[in-house]
């Protein structure tokens, strides 16, 4: 059974979303502030966590943040601002989904399950993409016949957009997670990695798609067969 953290103040939204998921199978977990999330967070082990932005204590972005940081699970965020610039800054922070208020529980269900679907290509040591399969152990991608091997941070570059597809990464969490904090080059270095794997992969778009989203970053997505 899944555990989902709902973290939200106000309670009719708590009462409704528990009882929707509980039907579909869910275990459910409240948080009625940031700070009682995060302290969730780290008592249970979630699933998957469903965010309002406007909170007391920790609003929902410092939490997106934070969950992004300490945890590998999908987020959604769930708020009233429904304009370009707010759902910009909910990615930046890291968030999976966006659900804009008011909305229909059964969609929020949909869109869970979607992410799951998502998160549920990566194994221990293996990401498959459709026929391509990326061993992070061996440092390889393989298409079943042949074997593709790659510079080292391309691989690391690809294996990091391929672990959540549909998760949009900014340039700024590229460097950090494939290069380093500590890296001392621009953001360009991603630039040319994503046109590189483009490159190489340009008979492989059956399998997957690097998209660029203007201003922001990238995100990997794989075609449904």
């Amino acid at each position: 059974m899944k555990t989902i953290l709902i973290a939200d103040d106000d309670r009719h939204i708590l009462t409704l979303l528990k009882h929707v998921m509980t039907l579909e199978g869910y275990r459910v977990i409240e948080a009625r502030d940031g700070q009682e999330a995060k302290e969730k967070l780290n008592e249970e082990a979630i699933d998957l966590a469903v965010i309002d932005i406007m909170m007391p204590r920790m609003d929902g972005l410092e939490l997106c943040e934070y969950v992004r940081t300490e945890y590998d699970i999908p987020i959604i965020l769930l708020t009233a601002r429904d304009q370009l610039p707010d759902k910009e800054q909910g990615y930046l922070r890291g968030t999976d989904d966006y659900v804009t208020k008011p909305f229909e529980p059964e969609e929020l269900v949909f869109r869970m399950k979607a992410l799951f679907r998502r998160y549920s290509v990566v194994s221990s040591d293996k990401i498959r993409l459709n026929h391509l399969i990326i061993d992070r152990h061996n440092y390889e991608v393989t298409d079943g016949k042949s074997t593709i091997l790659l510079p080292l941070k391309e691989f690391e570059l690809l294996a990091q957009l391929a672990q959540y597809p549909g998760r949009l990464y900014s340039r700024d969490d590229l460097i950090r997670l494939v290069w380093g904090s500590d890296y001392k080059g621009d953001e360009r270095t991603v630039d040319v990695h994503i046109k590189r794997l483009r490159q190489r992969f340009a008979d492989y778009q059956e399998d997957f798609n690097i998209h660029t989203v203007r201003g922001i970053g990238y995100r990997l997505e794989v075609p449904e067969k």
